[in-house]
């Protein structure tokens, strides 16, 4: 994203799909940590579930896994690279486990799932915002292409792999989904605990009510290894910026010892610990502030999109048009379609899911946060970068005089 950003759109263009991609990712870990909570109260037993909607025992568990995380990646993907190894095991047992139960139930005891359920609802502004975080969702098929030197035959393998992975995705999304309507009312799934809401309630239904508690420590292990994957990621793009002058040098520092972006590391939690404390005192309760910072996340995430689609009508365009193996019809199709659903997933993320208590604060801190970090790229990249990079020229001079 960031190079074709760069290379259709020019530098800032490409700077900003990176700004984007990183400053989503600070606002999703909070998000993930809330959802650990949500998920790890359940470990405790059925009792216990309320402590999730309490904000000072979410905060605290919260800031106590952004720590954990962040020493685990600045002691290096030797260590953290198991965490993250049990998140992708648990998110396939977790899933597998789901599906079986809601399968269980299904050919026990039948469904109360009516045609009814799936009508759309006389006020649809409250749904619409489901939109965007499934399009959020659907993201990670782009990173085939900078996996593409490490693919047998990418040519080959990658476009019947990307149309498989749309397909699964679709497949879980639906599957999920059913699975949960079979087994919690609609209006009583929470936002945090919906997996685990369902699985209570199916596995005490077929009397294996034991399976809850291992079943959340689990799926809190998973959760907290996406958290330690997205972390560790996006810490390179300030590492790289602040090599290339773009932000502070010291963002580019690694640790002596264990090689890590540190500096780096250290600055998202702090970012991210910053929008926690904002989003939690901003908000009416702990699912709010999860759904305020998710769909901050999604605009944010999906900016990078815009670039990656208007890319492909450019080339479309283009005359003389090459054909290296898409043809113009197709990329026009891929480019249009695309464009039209990254627009319509930022712009319905901005319409207020049904936790927001709050309209008016939603939309302010929406707009807000969005443009903040927005001004901060065009602050970095036009006016900290042409500062700091006379500064870098002058010392090097320097330094080249006094050798000669």
């Amino acid at each position: 994203m960031y190079l074709w950003a760069k290379e259709v759109f020019g530098d800032f263009h490409g700077f900003l799909s990176g700004w984007c991609y990183w400053t989503n990712n600070m606002l999703y870990v909070p998000t993930v940590m809330l959802y650990f909570v949500g998920v790890s109260v359940f470990a405790l037993g059925p009792g216990h579930a309320a402590l999730a909607d309490n904000k000072n025992f979410a905060m605290v568990m919260s800031l106590v896994l952004l720590a954990v995380l962040t020493v685990l990646n600045i002691v290096g993907l030797g260590v953290g690279k198991w965490l993250n190894n049990v998140g992708a095991i648990g998110t396939f047992v977790a899933a597998s486990v789901l599906i079986l139960l809601g399968l269980t139930i299904f050919f026990r005891f039948g469904t109360t799932v009516t045609a009814s359920d799936f009508r759309i609802p006389a006020d649809p502004r409250f749904v619409l915002n489901s939109f965007g975080v499934i399009c959020f969702g659907l993201v990670g098929l782009e990173l085939a292409s900078v996996m593409g030197d490490e693919i047998r035959d990418p040519q080959r393998t990658l476009p019947g792999a990307v149309a498989w992975g749309g397909v699964l995705a679709g497949a879980l999304y639906i599957g999920a989904t059913l699975t949960l309507l079979v087994s919690v009312r609609k209006d009583d799934i929470s936002v945090l605990q919906g997996i685990v809401q369902a699985v209570s309630h199916m596995a005490a239904k077929v009397g294996v009510a034991w399976l809850i508690a291992p079943f959340a420590v689990m799926l809190s292990l998973s959760i907290a290894g996406i958290g330690s994957a997205w972390m560790g990621g996006s810490a390179r793009i300030p590492f790289v910026a602040g090599l290339d002058s773009y932000m502070p040098s010291w963002l580019g520092k690694v640790h002596p010892k264990y090689a890590t972006p540190h500096a780096a590391l250290i600055v998202q939690a702090v970012v991210s610990l910053v929008l926690v404390v904002i989003n939690f005192y901003a908000s009416g309760g702990v699912q709010e502030a999860f759904q305020r910072m998710l769909s901050l996340a999604v605009v944010l995430q999906l900016v990078p999109f815009l670039y990656v689609f208007a890319a492909l009508l450019k080339f479309a365009v283009r005359k003389p048009f090459e054909s290296h193996r898409y043809s113009r019809a197709t990329l026009l199709f891929a480019g249009t379609a695309g464009l039209v659903t990254t627009t319509l997933g930022i712009v319905l993320a901005f319409f207020p899911a049904k936790q927001i208590t709050s309209v008016w604060k939603y939309e302010v801190s929406m707009i807000g946060i969005t443009l903040a970090f927005l001004l901060l790229a065009v602050f970095f990249f036009f006016v900290y970068s042409r500062l700091k990079t006379p500064r870098v020229t002058a010392v090097k001079h320097a330094q080249a005089a006094r050798i000669t």
